[in-house]
């Protein structure tokens, strides 16, 4: 039988206007499914007029402008019915879903479904539930006393993993994918008898953990930040935009 990380998998990924899942917007997105290690990948793309102005530090992480996005993104009520509604699909069959730090991507396709559909990602998923794996989680559980940093491009660099064109929603979600299959094979005598949804439950306690270890240094140091355990999407404010 073919272990999962050998089979068909599925990734997301958002660029956005920042970092805070509660107010900022994405601006683009991608969907990357790949039916098996080699095979040409299908990359679904939605570009997006986020309706509220791109700060200039986030245009330079990824290059989008407001011209651009006016000139030549969706309204995002479509936009964000189109994504909830391809990952459902993937749900529907089964299809892991590879999303690099889960909780920011999901949580801001949430919030912006919320804002313009008045709808939530729960509701995809009633049906069959969304299977997620996170390489930042699995890397962080498989090697947890590893030092340095673990953003995507540090993971691709550690697995010998191509990340070409950073930034890009398509070319993250491929190198997110990639880096998944990289990780089931390193780590494979721990993971090859799991199945994604036994991972998707495991990820939920291993993230909690990881949050508290977090939450304990920035205490320690005095960083006045809240690190939230849940994963992969965290629950509503009342206070959301």
């Amino acid at each position: 039988m073919t272990c999962w990380y050998e089979g068909p998998l599925a990734a997301f990924d958002t660029e956005t206007t920042g970092v805070d899942v509660e107010t900022d917007r994405i601006v683009s997105a991608a969907v990357v499914v790949q039916d098996a290690p080699g095979t040409r990948p299908r990359v679904t793309r939605w570009l997006v007029n986020p309706g509220v102005p791109v700060p200039e530090a986030a245009t330079a992480v990824h290059g989008l402008t407001d011209e651009h996005l006016q000139r030549n993104g969706r309204w995002p009520a479509p936009v964000m019915h189109e994504i909830a509604e391809e990952l459902a699909e993937h749900a529907a069959m089964h299809r892991p879903l590879v999303v690099m730090n889960a909780p920011f991507d999901l949580t801001l396709l949430d919030r912006e479904l919320r804002r313009h559909r008045a709808s939530s990602l729960d509701r995809w998923f009633e049906a069959s539930p969304l299977l997620v794996l996170d390489p930042r989680v699995l890397d962080k559980h498989l090697d947890r006393y590893r030092k340095g940093r673990r953003t995507l491009t540090d993971l691709c660099a550690h697995y010998e993993v191509s990340l070409e064109g950073a930034h890009d929603a398509g070319a993250d979600a491929l190198a997110s994918l990639e880096l998944v299959r990289a990780l089931g094979r390193r780590f494979a005598a721990r993971l090859e008898r799991l199945t994604p949804a036994e991972l998707h439950t495991l990820q939920t306690t291993w993230h909690a953990a990881q949050a508290r270890g977090l939450q304990a240094w920035f205490t320690r140091s005095g960083t006045p930040e809240t690190v939230s355990q849940d994963w992969p999407l965290r629950p509503e404010l009342p206070t959301a935009a």
